[in-house]
């Protein structure tokens, strides 16, 4: 989203400012300035900073300058405020320091000081610099392994320093396992094989993951077959192992693997971390006995001691991936224990929203050519999809489990009203008998007869009444889309009914009637929005979570699934380019699920055809992404994976 703020240009000294990160503008501070939404505010010129978005209170926040520092105060706003992603206590003075980050509800900012630093915070004299990109520059080719080449001592340091830089940035295991092999390949070019072995939990027997030879071709660890003679020295007693001319070592030429796969020479040495054995690596050759030497052993040990190190990183951050996604999905769990009946809602918009996701990145659909994502992006799409009701927590289980356009317990008592009318107009009609024969004296052919009439009146009021309900009970049902409201309701809106001491009771009240004439769903306009209200504690909710850079679009995303491309949708009005590709696509597999899921409790599950035919009317008028809708249906991003 973009937003557009009000900048205006005033006289004196500028020692800071705040730039809108969104959209590149600047504003000048001077010693105060007032953060709000009231274009019409009274503050004098060049000390209130417009953002004309409707989630910004109208005064919002304050900046100001007091001994030579600037602060930022909240101002008791509806959305909050934010320093570094940490929410500010309103009334409580935060200091700001040059390039901090800001949030005014959404809408980011940045501070800027341009006040002098102090004496001693002068930056030491520089005597010697050194390029260091020429160390984080790839090798052009392998590097030399013969005795006494300084040389190749100097490459091969250079490219055990790749090795760090290499894998110190990996978080995906299949390009850890790659990366590994293709650096062992070049650090020792005599190898023809290579192949690891990891514990998958401590104490556990290593495994193999991955071996693979020179030219590419890709053994199958499950296959492989391995000397577990050395693979057990080298794991219970921690030593690093080279074998030259391992056919005429009396301690491994025995070995029925080795003579089998004619290994000539073989080094093997473990992954090991503060005394424990992660795995190990292996390379061995079946063309030159004395391919490896006692530098090649030492280089490999020194290797494997910073992919050891790269391991335990990458593990440590598969924990942390798992903690998140056990967050994630146990927040969803407290979304659905709220609302059991929409249980599954969530995953499934996260997998219709993934598949989505991918489809557009294999579309031909020349549109979307250019739009890719990356596996983190696709990443931020599913949390996002999962998070995206998490808002409805705070939303009353009356209103977010209603049914029908009358609650139960509404029902029952109109229902009973009308057995309550027609016991009154019965006791009525039978006391108006019997005054009428003590007033007469009616004899027995007369009083049956005025029984007669009295009983006949009686069954057409009670006909009426009950036709009047069938009415309410048609009413009482939701409708998918927006229908006309039924005129029959207004028949019934002024009849009443009178008690005992004439007072009338009316059939049916304003706020029934009310409800009853809602012409789409069954929530009346305070039910919609408290409803509508999840979108925004949702987005509350996710903004607080301090995500990494790779998933800092989730709360944007989640906050804005329920906007249109015509500015029709809420909480923020939103249209056209100010709606991320990754939120429409969320849209769309929000809506097909909404559609035709078989769990919501005020209305039965919709075709497929009938809701394909619903979204593609929403594309047509403007409000959905056709193009997108377009690769959703010949992808067919609704299917199990």
């Amino acid at each position: 989203m973009r937003n557009t703020v009000a900048v205006p240009e005033s006289p004196g000294p500028v020692t800071a400012y705040l730039e809108v990160t969104a959209t590149g503008e600047v504003f000048p501070l001077h010693d105060e300035v007032v953060i709000g939404r009231d274009p019409q505010d009274s503050l004098a010129e060049g000390r209130f900073l417009c953002i004309p978005e409707h989630t910004i209170s109208r005064r919002h926040a304050r900046v100001c300058l007091n001994g030579g520092e600037y602060f930022i105060e909240d101002l008791h706003s509806f959305n909050g405020t934010f320093v570094l992603g940490k929410r500010l206590r309103p009334g409580v003075w935060h200091p700001l320091h040059d390039g901090d980050e800001l949030s005014i509800s959404s809408t980011p900012l940045a501070f800027h000081s341009l006040l002098v630093p102090p004496r001693d915070s002068a930056p030491a004299v520089i005597r010697q610099t050194v390029d260091a990109t020429q160390y984080a520059r790839p090798l052009e080719g392998p590097p030399q392994t013969e005795d006494g080449d300084a040389q190749g001592v100097i490459r091969k340091l250079h490219a055990m320093a790749q090795v760090g830089i290499a894998l110190g940035a990996v978080t995906n295991a299949a390009t850890l396992t790659e990366k590994i092999m293709n650096l062992i390949f070049e650090l020792f070019p005599r190898a023809e094989r290579a192949f690891i072995l990891l514990r998958k939990n401590e104490g556990e027997v290593p495994v193999p993951v991955a071996a693979r030879w020179r030219d590419g071709t890709v053994e199958d660890p499950e296959q492989l077959r391995i000397s577990r003679t050395i693979v057990d020295e080298v794991l219970n007693r921690k030593l690093s192992i080279l074998s030259v001319d391992t056919l005429a070592d009396r301690h491994f030429g025995c070995q029925e693997s080795i003579v089998a796969q004619d290994i000539r020479s073989v080094m093997c040495v473990p992954l090991l971390l503060e005394g424990e054995v992660l795995g190990l690596i292996q390379l061995d050759t079946s063309s030159d006995p004395c391919a490896f030497k006692g530098q090649d052993l030492e280089m490999l040990t020194g290797v494997c001691a910073e992919m050891a190190v790269a391991l335990k990183n990458f593990q440590l951050y598969s924990d942390i991936e798992r903690l998140l996604e056990g967050f994630v999905r146990a927040s969803v769990q407290a979304i659905e224990e709220r609302d059991p009946v929409t249980a599954g809602h969530s995953f499934r918009v996260a997998h219709y929203a993934e598949n989505l996701a991918r489809a557009v990145d294999r579309t031909d659909e020349p549109e979307l050519r250019g739009i890719a994502f990356t596996e983190d992006q696709l990443r931020e799409i599913r949390y996002a999809a999962l998070l995206h009701d998490f808002g409805k927590v705070g939303v009353r289980e009356h209103v977010l489990r209603k049914e029908k356009k009358l609650h139960h317990a509404e029902m029952r008592l109109l229902e009973q009203r009308f057995k309550y009318a027609c016991a009154c107009l019965e006791r009525q009609a039978y006391r108006k008998l019997a005054e009428l024969h003590c007033e007469r004296e009616l004899g027995l052919t007369a009083f049956r007869e005025e029984k007669r009439r009295i009983e006949q009146g009686l069954r057409d009021e009670f006909a009426r009444l009950d036709e009047f309900l069938a009415v309410i009970r048609r009413a009482n049902e939701p409708a998918i889309s927006y229908t006309e409201r039924s005129h029959e309701l207004d028949r019934i809106l002024g009849c009443t009914v009178d008690e005992a001491d004439g007072v009338s009771v009316p059939l049916l009240s304003d706020s029934e009637f009310a409800a009853l004439s809602v012409s789409k769903g069954c929530l009346t306009a305070e039910e919609r929005k408290q409803i509508e209200s999840h979108v925004a504690d949702s987005y509350s909710f996710l903004i607080l979570i301090p995500w990494t850079r790779d998933l800092g679009g989730v709360p944007a995303i989640a906050h804005a699934h329920h906007e249109k491309l015509d500015g029709s949708g809420y909480p923020m009005g939103l249209r056209g380019a100010q709606i991320s590709i990754q939120t429409r696509i969320l849209t769309i597999s929000d809506i097909y699920d909404a559609l035709t899921a078989g769990d919501r409790p005020y209305k039965k599950a919709m075709p497929l055809e009938h809701a394909l035919d619903l979204l593609d009317a929403e594309c047509r008028a403007g409000r959905l992404d056709a193009r997108l809708f377009r690769v959703f249906v010949e992808s067919k991003a609704w299917a199990a994976a």
